[in-house]
């Protein structure tokens, strides 16, 4: 399979003039999205808890996380945000995509808008 990649701005909630933007990983196994922390402290977003995260291999992280805008085609959502190391790439976690009505199609790779997000 191949890999989808979209941009995403990331927005402080308070100060909604502080942002960053960059090429998120599309990852449907994620449940949220991790964004390199130094780009998250940029724009003045702190830890506001921690939480365990289980890995690809099946071992567990506590990870900081806050919460912050996420803005991708067009749509915007308030999200779960986890401080990754310095050189992760960001991924952009399902229930993100989720949130906005937004599927990966399995064939083509290629994001997707559903007519309306799902409410069950």
């Amino acid at each position: 399979m191949g890999m989808t990649h979209v941009t995403v701005l990331v927005r402080n909630p308070a100060q909604p003039e502080r942002t960053w933007e960059g090429l998120f990983l599309v990852d449907t196994g994620a449940v949220d999205s991790l964004v390199p922390q130094k780009h998250l402290r940029e724009i003045g977003l702190a830890p506001k808890s921690r939480r365990t995260y289980e890995l690809a291999d099946g071992s567990e992280v506590k990870m900081d996380i806050t919460t912050g805008d996420l803005e991708f085609m067009g749509e915007v959502v308030g999200s779960t945000l986890i401080f990754g190391g310095v050189d992760v790439e960001p991924i952009l976690g399902v229930t993100a995509l989720e949130s906005v009505g937004i599927e990966v199609d399995p064939w083509s790779q290629q994001l997707m808008r559903l007519h309306a997000p799902r409410l069950k």
